[in-house]
């Protein structure tokens, strides 16, 4: 059994898969950006809380302030050699998820030289057995059109992309194929599509994504119920959704497997319509959602304009089609369900919006939630 060591242990994925990896008595090094609470505080209450507000039995966990700027990552080098001691699986979760240009400095120092020291301290310190893990997106496809197979891609401009932040992924895979071709490093590269919440449950603790739409309308019928609003959302397109549970069933799967794929896409068999979200979300709220494709400012209302405003990550995706290949995920994730269906989506949905009012599950006037 593998040491696991986890940067940007305080993510919703990470949190996730640290709760798992305890679970089955895995040793884990979490790395933890100090705030105003401590590291250890931080990622206890993350930990908590992914867990249904339960406690976490934190007996083989160690967690480390840390920065992924400063030499070493800010850690004592005295704890560096028992901390990569033993055969270690080291997965870079850190990322920066802005994505807007006035932000493309910071994605890129994070995103792409953050990566880069973790690779040289990870050279410096790891075994020759361990493993280093980019976790990637599905995403870094940009605008390609076509299949996009487990493999690598070559650099390109941003107007091949929808944002900085799928161009720094593309970037930084490539930085992992660099290091394992030029200085051996025992790479590999994990592609997520957009993560959601438990595919069984419902439960939802991730406001990303589909569930960042969902808070925005939310907020819009609570102010201005019994509305009929317009989206500039290709109802037709679709969105790659993976339920946490089988995204933290693929990192333990991973971790268990000796050999493994260099690239691995974390995604889902099947896609969800945006018309199916619409149409839930209109029957969980007080107002109607028409989704029209190539909706220009110019022909919406204020409401509509209000939404599109709020919404410039999100319709970036909102006219997408994309597919994935998967014959390397099968190859390792043998009778791992990763499929979601449309009553997956309505519970996610639901648990979240009732978080948002409150009621978790209670009737509230005006919001079937």
């Amino acid at each position: 059994m593998r040491k696991i060591i986890i940067n940007g242990a305080n993510g919703y994925v990470a949190a996730n898969f640290i709760n798992q990896l305890l679970l089955e008595d895995y040793e884990v090094i979490a790395f933890v950006r100090a705030n105003k609470y401590p590291p250890e505080e931080r990622l206890q209450v993350t930990l908590s809380e992914m867990n249904g507000g339960e406690p976490v039995d934190l007996k083989n966990l160690k967690v480390f302030d840390y920065s992924l700027d400063d030499q070493d990552l800010a850690i004592p080098r005295a704890e560096l050699a028992p901390i990569f001691g033993g055969q270690v699986d080291y997965l870079h979760f850190a990322a920066s998820l802005k994505y807007d240009s006035r932000s493309k400095k910071e994605i890129f120092k994070t995103n792409l030289d953050g990566l880069e020291n973790s690779i040289r301290v990870f050279r410096k310190h790891a075994g020759a057995d361990s493993r280093f893990f980019f976790i990637s997106t599905a995403y870094s496809c940009g605008k390609f059109t076509g299949l996009f197979e487990e493999k690598f891609y070559p650099d390109e401009e941003i107007s091949s992309f929808r944002n900085y932040y799928e161009q720094s992924k593309r970037l930084a895979e490539n930085i992992i194929q660099k290091y394992r071709d030029e200085a051996g490093l025992n790479g590999y590269i994990l592609r997520l599509s957009q993560v959601v919440g438990h595919g069984e449950t419902g439960v939802t603790k991730t406001d990303y994504g589909i569930f960042d739409f969902a808070k925005r309308i939310y907020g819009l019928a609570k102010r201005y119920p019994d509305k009929t609003i317009r989206v500039g959302v290709d109802p037709d397109s679709t969105q790659n959704l993976i339920p946490i549970d089988t995204v933290v069933k693929f990192f333990m799967r991973t971790v268990e497997t000796e050999q493994v794929p260099v690239i691995m896409n974390f995604v889902s068999k099947n896609s969800i319509k945006n018309s199916l979200i619409s149409s839930t979300l209109s029957q969980l709220l007080p107002i109607e959602i028409i989704p029209v494709k190539g909706l220009a400012e110019s022909e919406m209302d204020a409401f509509e304009r209000i939404i599109s405003k709020g919404m410039s990550f999100t319709i970036g995706y909102a006219e997408t089609k994309l597919a994935f290949d998967t014959k390397n995920l099968d190859s390792v994730m043998g009778g791992i369900e990763n499929e979601i269906d449309d009553q997956a989506v309505e519970r996610m949905l639901r648990y979240f919006i009732a978080g948002l009012s409150g009621t978790k599950g209670k009737q509230k006037l005006g919001y079937a939630v």
